[in-house]
């Protein structure tokens, strides 16, 4: 029995420093298993996208109001009828879009090849052009409007009269007209921005027709008028400052 033990014994002191030195020794490469290892490395050539697609954004839930707030909103609205809504207060406003005027009838120099003097007006009631006649074979040319069917007349005459800013007093057979059609006109109208006569005008011979301004421009380029001769405000105001008093008019 002693001898088995020191044998035992012996052999324990032999193994131990081969244990203290087995530390430092190399150890060999682990090894994985195929079928462990394939994933992963077929993972390192894919699109991170495929590997892991992003999460698509979830769409917002519309919170649901419930059926009771609904009714105490409906009734504090019935309650305070005065204050206004939000939908009224959002709401765009409405503009009224005038027309525009045809851009061929704005003011432009032009050759004047005909045998009237500088100076002389000559309107045409066809093409609804005013030409004033100037030196060295020009004119110049404004759009204009001119008396509607059953209302165009010709002749020549020559400037009686300019006003400024006239008042407006329409003829007996106007006011009739007018108000067969259900329409009521004054008696007269002061001069101003809303004066149907516009800006200025200028009187031609004894008749009750006129060149003058507007407060409808749109209409210029149209046989609109009741005979009388329409400009821009503008364009009469240039001509008002142009020609004086005795200058010959010939409507054709």
């Amino acid at each position: 029995m002693k001898t088995l033990l020191m044998l035992a014994a012996s052999a324990t002191l032999l193994a131990a420093p081969a244990l203290a030195y087995d530390r430092y020794a190399e150890r060999p490469p682990v090894m994985v298993s195929p079928d462990l290892s394939a994933p992963w490395v077929l993972q390192l050539g894919r699109d991170p996208a495929e590997v892991a697609p992003r999460r698509q954004a979830r769409e917002p839930k519309l919170r649901q109001v419930p059926p009771k707030v609904q009714q105490r909103a409906v009734q504090r609205r019935q309650a305070n009828p005065a204050q206004p809504q939000l939908a009224a207060l959002r709401a765009p406003e409405k503009r009224t879009v005038q027309p525009q005027m045809n851009p061929i009838y704005l003011p432009q120099q032009v050759a004047y090849d005909g045998g009237e003097k500088p100076g002389t007006i000559i309107i045409d009631t066809i093409e609804n052009f005013l030409y004033l006649v100037e030196e060295g074979g020009q004119a110049r040319r404004y759009g204009v409007g001119t008396g509607k069917p059953g209302f165009e007349w010709s002749g020549t005459h020559k400037v009686t009269a300019k006003r400024e800013w006239p008042d407006w007093r329409p003829p007996a057979e106007m006011i009739a007209r007018e108000r067969a059609k259900g329409r009521v006109l004054p008696a007269k109208m002061e001069g101003g921005p809303d004066n149907p006569l516009g800006a200025r005008a200028l009187y031609l011979g004894s008749t009750l027709y006129r060149i003058h301004g507007t407060n409808q421009p749109w209409t210029i380029g149209g046989a609109v008028s009741s005979g009388c001769i329409r400009m821009r405000n503008e364009d009469v105001i240039e001509l008002y400052e142009r020609v004086p008093v005795g200058t010959k008019v010939i409507v054709r």
